[in-house]
């Protein structure tokens, strides 16, 4: 299968949001990051049978605009926005009928932890906005996977 993560785009500095953490959106510039990777997503005719992401607003406005460029349907899982581990990963994918191509948009820690833990590195973080895809069996288990894309936010550049 073909797992893609994909962490929400940029939504300014959690410290300044005065109202819950669920309800905090992307910025300005998570926006126009999610724009350009839709854009460049779209541009390479990539094809996923299925967009779920965490249901805090920032994760559910990063998958939107995303899935608009690609013509997908996005659902939301609870699970997620909380702590993630390949068994909850596991449950994910079989709630939403096994898809072989998939993209989760969610939230760190948990996505450098389950990108460095399927593909057995140390370390893999994934900045705010960057997109994985990796090669992997199932069941999901560590090592299991290889990792065949990392693009960061700022490998894509605007049309402007």
């Amino acid at each position: 299968m073909l797992l893609h993560l994909l962490r929400h785009a940029h939504a300014g500095n959690p410290d300044a949001w005065n109202g819950p953490d669920a309800a905090r959106p992307l910025s300005e510039k998570g926006r126009n990051q999610a724009e350009r990777l839709g854009v460049h997503l779209a541009g390479i005719a990539f094809k996923a049978d299925a967009i779920i992401t965490s249901p805090k607003l920032r994760a559910a406005q990063t998958a939107e605009i995303v899935a608009d460029h690609l013509g997908v349907p996005v659902t939301e899982d609870d699970r997620l926005a909380g702590s993630l581990d390949l068994g909850a990963v596991e449950a994910v994918l079989a709630g939403a009928d096994d898809p072989e191509q998939v993209v989760l948009v969610g939230h760190d820690p948990d996505f450098s932890e389950l990108l460095a833990e399927l593909c057995d590195a140390a370390n893999h973080p994934m900045r705010k906005g960057t997109f994985a895809r990796i090669e992997c069996d199932r069941p999901l288990r560590p090592g299991g996977g290889t990792l065949r894309w990392l693009i960061p936010p700022d490998a894509l550049r605007s049309e402007r």
